[in-house]
């Protein structure tokens, strides 16, 4: 009983630690400063901002962007009505995932896993996803010299019941795959799309749209 009492004692300050390490606001902004190490970085009604060179288990939102500093690492960026922001170098071990919102990765940024978003523009500026894109009315632009693995996913939007998903307008959502760029993996779309690919990029199968081939910087 000894033993177990000590060992309890031991595991509470780690405990302790944990707890301190997570930051978590309701109406106001969460601020990860350069540097520093933080398990859960989380606000409602407010953005979330890791600084460079920190280091952060999740950081999420509802109501407010996320952005990941230069050469700062998350374990997973989420967000519900905000845009996320990757900057040069940073890395996401996991999901990047928004809801009404812009996806943006810089220069050297990195994914591991799936980027997705439902509506909002994704952009990629000579970036790196492992995990595949998807989206349902969002536009897509893989800068030049991007590069994605496990293909491309434009799903059809969810119109029943009483809520739902996408945009009602009729618009096309726009894919564009830019100069040098790979996308390795099937490029699947569910829903009517305007697919545009430099003549210098390498894609996997298409399913659902016919790509239209342009050549210099963009289309």
């Amino acid at each position: 009983m000894r033993r177990i009492l000590l060992s309890l004692a031991l595991l509470l300050p780690l405990a302790a630690v944990a707890s301190d390490n997570d930051l978590h606001k309701v109406n106001g902004d969460v601020r990860v400063e350069a540097g520093q190490h933080a398990g859960t970085a989380k606000s409602v009604n407010g953005d979330v901002d890791v600084g460079d060179h920190a280091v952060v288990e999740l950081a999420s939102s509802v109501n407010g962007s996320v952005s990941l500093g230069t050469q700062a690492e998350a374990g997973e960026l989420h967000t519900v009505n905000g845009s996320i922001t990757v900057a040069a170098g940073g890395k996401v071990g996991g999901l990047v995932k928004a809801v009404n919102g812009d996806i943006t990765l810089a220069q050297g940024a990195q994914v591991d896993g799936h980027l997705s978003n439902v509506n909002g523009a994704i952009r990629l500026d000579d970036a790196h996803v492992a995990g595949g894109i998807g989206t349902v009315a969002g536009n897509i632009t893989v800068g030049a010299n991007s590069r994605v693995e496990g293909g491309i996913l434009v799903d059809k939007p969810n119109n029943g019941g009483w809520f739902h998903w996408g945009n009602g307008d009729g618009r096309k959502p726009v894919i564009v795959i830019g100069p040098h760029a790979v996308v390795q993996g099937t490029l699947e779309f569910r829903r009517p799309v305007v697919l545009k690919v430099s003549d210098s990029a390498q894609i996997g199968p298409v399913q659902g749209a016919t790509a239209e081939k342009f050549s210099g910087a963009t289309p």
